[in-house]
């Protein structure tokens, strides 16, 4: 093995194309061995628009790293030469439904009961089974029927669809996390698995989930059972304010943000008053608070704005363009863009990936090579390993230890994978530091958000800043498997816990860590909640609608990308788990979010670095749009991206042909939609071939057909939450790893004295000195 190689001994099998495409190429980031395996015609994704050249920028991001290699499905030798192929594969991936292999006379189930070792991931939109398995999904279809295009853009009026590759890298990701997880379990016992994955489910999960982890500011704003059917009502909670050559966001979240804030507008008299330290009386003032900012900021630059908020201590961001963002030194300084060649003419700067691991960026290395290019074998394994296998009906991650300081939607995300796979995950809190999402409404012992995010987990009271509480750390991490943690860079070695110190105590720990800019260049220093980072990314600047006016944003109220970056920190770290059973030896971790946030959109950005670069961009010609639909405020998604859809629509709605222009198409449309019922045309259309869904609210979400028939959730109880919660209970729909147990969320400290003394081996007097001296507490609930 390479130093600082990673999954080098697997082998992926990509049968797939489109959407199954990103999956391989995160593999493949990693070190496996991918396989890109095309008929002789080339992967119709080659020829997707936007284009640079003649060149697909689609494909040639969802495919770098990989061999591609040509195998015709009518040729016998090329049959048998893919079950060969298959044989000594540990994942195959396929896409469609029917998928790939069925053009060879097989199947992924079928292969899966052939090779009992194999890990088989189908990737299709909707699932394999159910009401909904033929249907066609694009990201607008995702983000209207997983309720996230009810909870962006505006408060009333057409709803706004986020921007376009969101949905589809998200699912990628989660497609992603649900294989390596089963190839982890096949090391640990030597079986495969078949996954049957969903899209749909995964975006339901994992972009902003209606139920699970939300921002800290929502949390605080919401009665903890409340289900809310109702458009964006906050958006101005994370303002956008003009200034002289652009827009800047604000976000302030502690009082002493705010009072800074206050002290930067010269001490309002009309803001004195107590109360406008929560954040729920600032809310209702935005009008007048937003305004007195406005005024302020109005004549200066964003880059003085910026500067002058960081040295006072306001979470400020500018809002930047892609084209505004690619060209950043930060992102230039810490190896975040590479030059990548799409064609022997065209070089343009693309994201690396998101995934820093031992200080080095695991992304882009080669571009896509051309159909056909490599051979239909596998390249020798540097090294080969036979772990103990193990009793198969255990979770995937039974035995590890996992020491929990992560911290609101990220940290908390990560450390929920782990513990619902059946990880010990030892969630430890000080008195002094609440997790954010621990804020409740008065008179709530616990938010809804924590008991989802945290249930499966142990609780340990322990003050790390106390020489004593650092000593207990030490001897907790000695006998760990992980450490994860959110903090801003630089907090855990201030604390004495750096990634060399945990080294020292433990060569085979694994250091898990996500921060907004990453822990390195410029901007790894400067305050970065997740607003901020989608404005300092390009992300809000993608966040709005077509016919909104200038500096009309509306991405103020989604959780994003603080869910995905939860999966893609656990992805390395698992990543690295693999490893060491190779190498014995651990590794560190670290995910920027505004990395991730990039690479989510990464084929937006190539687009732009194109086109500044003076390069002719070849967009495509699809339409996705938002239509009325009869009842009061419901709506529906169409996406129309061929000529056969035009087609179809038209003699649909009675017209000899759709107009060409897209008010014009939105307004014929619209017409027809207006007078009709959401889901009958969702129905409709679909059974047409046309991708087109419903508008749903969270509310809509525990009903919807096609979740309730694959069982996506789960009721959970907790005995501090009056009502019953829903709960997903597993990544995806696997066929022999059991979904997860749905043990309560404990209170701060809830476990403290059974972790000291069955896992530190403390005795009862010497755990009392400790509570007295606050170095350990205790739930009071229970003292």
């Amino acid at each position: 093995m390479t130093e600082g190689s990673l999954l080098t001994c697997l082998r992926v099998l990509d049968l797939s194309s489109g959407q199954g495409e990103a999956v391989g190429r995160l593999l493949a980031d990693l070190g496996a061995d991918v396989l890109k395996i095309e008929p002789p015609g080339g992967a119709p994704t080659r020829r997707a628009a936007p284009s640079v050249a003649g060149a697909s920028i689609e494909f040639a991001l969802n495919n770098a790293n990989k061999r591609c290699a040509r195998l015709d499905p009518t040729h016998p030798d090329d049959r048998q030469l893919l079950f060969e192929l298959v044989r000594d594969a540990d994942i195959v991936i396929d896409s469609g439904n029917p998928g790939k292999a069925a053009a060879f006379g097989t199947s992924l189930k079928a292969l899966t009961e052939r090779f009992g070792h194999l890990v088989a991931l189908s990737v299709t939109d909707f699932g394999t089974t159910g009401p909904y398995s033929s249907w066609l999904a694009t990201d607008a279809v995702l983000y209207a029927m997983s309720s996230a295009l009810s909870r962006t853009g505006p408060t009333k009026g057409t709803p706004m669809l986020p921007p376009t590759g969101v949905a589809s890298a998200t699912a990628a990701v989660q497609a992603t996390w649900s294989a390596l997880v089963a190839y982890y379990d096949r090391l640990r016992c030597g079986k495969g698995e078949f996954i049957d994955f969903s899209r749909f489910e995964a975006v339901v999960q994992a972009l902003d989930p209606p139920f699970g982890a939300e921002g800290q500011a929502a949390v605080g704003l919401r009665a903890s059972t409340e289900l809310w059917r109702g458009r964006p009502r906050n958006q101005q909670i994370y303002p956008i304010i003009e200034c002289l050559d652009g827009h800047v966001r604000i976000c302030l979240l502690s009082v002493r943000q705010w009072r800074r804030m206050r002290a930067w507008l010269g001490e309002p008299e009309q803001f004195s008053d107590p109360e406008f330290d929560t954040i729920a009386a600032r809310y209702a003032a935005s009008g007048e608070l937003n305004a007195a900012i406005g005024e302020l900021f109005a004549p200066q630059t964003k880059a003085s704005l910026v500067t002058q908020g960081r040295a006072r201590g306001v979470p400020i961001a500018a809002v930047l363009s892609p084209a505004e963002v690619l060209s950043e030194n930060h992102f230039q300084m810490v190896g975040a863009l590479s030059d990548a060649s799409l064609t022997p003419d065209v070089t343009v700067p693309i994201p690396v990936g998101p995934m820093v691991i031992d200080g080095r960026h695991h992304g882009y290395r080669r571009g896509a090579p051309a159909a056909g290019a490599d051979e239909p074998t596998w390249v020798p394994r540097p090294t080969t390993f036979t772990p103990p296998v193990e009793e198969a009906a255990k979770p995937p991650f039974e035995g590890l230890r996992i020491l929990d300081l992560g911290i609101i939607v990220a940290g908390g995300e990560l450390g929920r994978l782990f513990a619902d796979l059946g990880a010990e995950v030892i969630k430890i809190e000080s008195p002094e530091y609440p997790d954010g999402l621990r804020q409740t409404p008065a008179g709530k012992p616990m938010s809804r958000s924590w008991a989802l995010t945290h249930r499966n987990e142990y609780g340990l009271g322990l003050d790390l800043r106390q020489p004593p509480g650092a000593e207990l750390f030490g001897r907790l991490v000695e006998d760990a498997d992980a450490v994860f943690a959110n903090f801003k860079p630089g907090t855990l070695a201030a604390l004495g816990f750096s990634y060399d110190q945990l080294r020292a105590l433990n060569p085979r720990i694994v250091l898990a860590e996500s921060s907004a800019f990453g822990d390195r260049g410029p901007w790894s220093a400067q305050m970065g909640y997740g607003p901020l980072v989608r404005a300092s990314t390009g992300i809000t600047h993608l966040w709005r609608s077509h016919d909104a006016e200038p500096g009309t944003y509306y991405d103020a109220t989604t959780i994003f990308p603080d869910h995905v970056v939860g999966r893609l920190t656990a992805i390395a770290t698992l990543a690295v788990l693999i490893r060491r059973k190779q190498t014995g030896i651990g590794g560190h971790v670290h995910i920027s979010q505004a990395e991730a946030a990039i690479n989510q959109l990464a084929e937006a950005y190539v687009a732009e670095s194109a086109k500044a670069a003076g390069f002719p961009v070849l967009e495509d010609d699809e339409i996705h749009a938002v239509f009325p639909c009869l009842g009061d405020d419901e709506w529906c998604v169409i996406s129309i991206a061929s000529t056969l859809h035009r087609e179809t629509l038209a003699e649909l709605i009675g017209s000899a042909a759709l107009p060409e222009d897209r008010p014009g198409l939105i307004s014929a449309v619209s017409g027809w939609t207006a007078t009709r019922d959401k889901n009958e045309i969702a129905v409709q259309l679909q059974r047409l071939g046309v991708p087109a869904a419903p508008m749903n609210r969270a509310t809509d979400i525990p009903g919807d057909p096609q979740l309730v028939f694959r069982q996506l959730f789960t009721e959970l109880t907790h005995p501090l939450v009056e009502a019953t919660m829903l709960t997903e209970t597993a990544p995806t729909r696997y066929t022999r790893i059991p979904r997860a147990p749905l043990r309560p969320a404990p209170m701060p400290g809830e476990h403290t004295r059974a972790i000291c003394e069955k896992v530190l081996g403390l005795n009862i007097e010497h755990i009392d000195d400790l509570i007295a001296g606050g170095v350990l507490f205790t739930d009071q609930m229970k003292t």
